[in-house]
């Protein structure tokens, strides 16, 4: 699991609670509905390439946020 601490997470603003993610401006954006989110619909946690495949909450959100096509 992705840790907010981490470095990479830190640089892209990363947070497991999209919600407190201040520069996320849609808000309807979130890990579950972004294109290098790989986890299951309804899963609590998924896979994201950005972090090398390592777990992000599905309801977080980081500044590589990119629309699901």
């Amino acid at each position: 699991m992705v840790s907010e601490s981490e470095p990479t997470a830190v640089a892209l603003k990363y947070k497991m609670d999209a919600t407190k993610a201040t520069d996320r401006k849609d808000a309807k954006a979130l890990c579950s509905n972004c294109n290098f989110y790989t986890g299951k619909p309804g899963d609590a946690n998924g896979p994201c390439s950005v972090f090398g495949g390592k777990l992000v909450a599905a309801k977080g959100w980081c500044a590589s946020w990119a629309k699901k096509a």
